[in-house]
């Protein structure tokens, strides 16, 4: 199928064209027909399956230049606010519609003037519910209400605050939640909330087939040495490796460039400015490894992900297929590497337990080479490790290194 099988209207697919897109993904060819109709629409697939455009192609097919806001996408995180707001600004080439993106981390100052002056807005829940508080946005003229990436967005503890910009939209109004998997919560949600919705799914990007996935049971002192090894020894494109905390995130970078390993990290705890910047030098490969939280799990557009390493299990098992699903994706190879201490047992058997069809190979930890290590608080080196010294170190300095984990 082509786009101009899906009937868009002309200046739509005149923008879709001048993107240089020719054919739908399998979520656009699913759910466009039911949107541009004006249809409630939930639409289950991965992350990166094309979703934005699709609610892209209903915003910008309904939503009039210079007669307020008229169109409210919600989304779990900031960089997800930017990425949506430049897609959909992209889309709506020379209609000039202007799209705003709302989130904390910044003044709310000049968010309060861009509401006052735009058609479109991109927002994270907290931050939209202050400026309800502060009565600086008006939802009155609102037709088109989207919930981006809405099962990440409910995990992360925000159905309170959706619910309540939820009632505070127009009953007549298109609604559409867009998700990688459709919990009870986003249910609950749509029966409360939607009409009649359609539901539509795509397949999973990610090829099973093309996905190895190993683990190495090592102690927790040995998992740097560990990770510094794999990475200076494994030729690969882009790596994403997760942590569940940012002090640890903050832990492993420091170390993985002090030992000449070209990274970066991301995680809630830094400035929007920096965490755009971050992205920005990784997406465009000026940087390879990629240190993050799960805020960079979902949502963004990340291409060209070879490996993905859970220097740390995540609780949720749901959240460890939602790292998985950044490598392995439209037809290359991917893998996913695994290091486990006594401490990710019980989360590394949930995800067996919750996941039974994956296979999940044992591996043989390689000879350690020596690396310099330095503590996450002062920034100064606290050892070096080889493997001569192997139980020495651990029962020493770079035990004291992790008391504040």
């Amino acid at each position: 199928m082509k786009f101009e099988d899906l009937k868009l209207s002309n200046d739509l697919f005149k923008a879709v064209n001048k993107l240089g897109l020719t054919e739908p993904t399998e979520i656009q060819e699913k759910s466009i027909p039911h949107i541009l109709i004006g249809k409630d629409v939930i639409g289950e697939s991965a992350t990166g399956s094309g979703k934005t455009l699709a609610f892209g192609c209903g915003i910008i097919d309904q939503v009039a230049p210079n007669r307020g806001l008229q169109a409210l996408v919600l989304v779990p995180t900031r960089e997800l606010a930017e990425q949506v707001r430049k897609s959909i600004s992209d889309l709506s080439d020379d209609r000039r519609i202007k799209v705003a993106a709302v989130y904390g981390g910044v003044s709310i100052n000049p968010q309060m003037t861009a509401l006052k002056r735009c058609e479109v807005i991109v927002a994270t829940p907290g931050r939209l519910s202050d400026h309800m508080r502060q009565k600086t946005v008006d939802f009155s003229r609102i037709k088109i209400l989207v919930l981006d990436e809405a099962d990440r967005m409910l995990d992360m503890g925000f159905i309170r605050d959706v619910e309540k910009i939820i009632q505070g939209c127009p009953r007549q109004r298109q609604t559409m939640f867009f998700s990688a998997t459709i919990s009870d919560d986003i249910k609950y949600l749509a029966d409360k909330y939607m009409n009649n919705p359609i539901r539509v799914s795509a397949a999973k990007l990610v090829d099973p087939g093309k996905l190895k996935q190993i683990y190495y049971n090592t102690p927790r002192g040995l998992k740097l040495p560990l990770l510094v090894s794999l990475l200076k020894n494994e030729k690969s494109g882009l790596v994403m490796v997760f942590c569940n905390m940012r002090v640890t995130t903050d832990f492993v970078v420091k170390n993985l460039q002090v030992n000449k390993i070209d990274a970066t990290a991301i995680h809630g705890g830094l400035t929007q400015n920096k965490r755009s910047r971050m992205m920005e030098l990784f997406n465009n490969a000026k940087v390879s490894v990629l240190v993050c939280t799960d805020v960079a799990a979902r949502g963004l557009h990340i291409d060209n992900v070879s490996h993905v390493y859970n220097y740390e299990i995540p609780k949720d098992s749901k959240d460890y297929v939602h790292r998985i699903g950044r490598t392995a994706r439209a037809g290359e190879n991917g893998i996913v590497v695994n290091l486990l201490s006594e401490h990710d047992h019980d989360n590394f058997s949930r995800v067996l337990r919750d996941y039974s069809t994956f296979k999940i190979e044992k591996m043989i930890t390689p000879s350690l080479e020596r690396i310099t290590i330095i503590k996450n608080n002062n920034g100064r080196p606290s050892g070096r490790f080889n493997e001569r010294n192997r139980n020495n170190h651990y029962n020493n300095g770079h035990k004291r290194g992790f008391k504040r984990w």
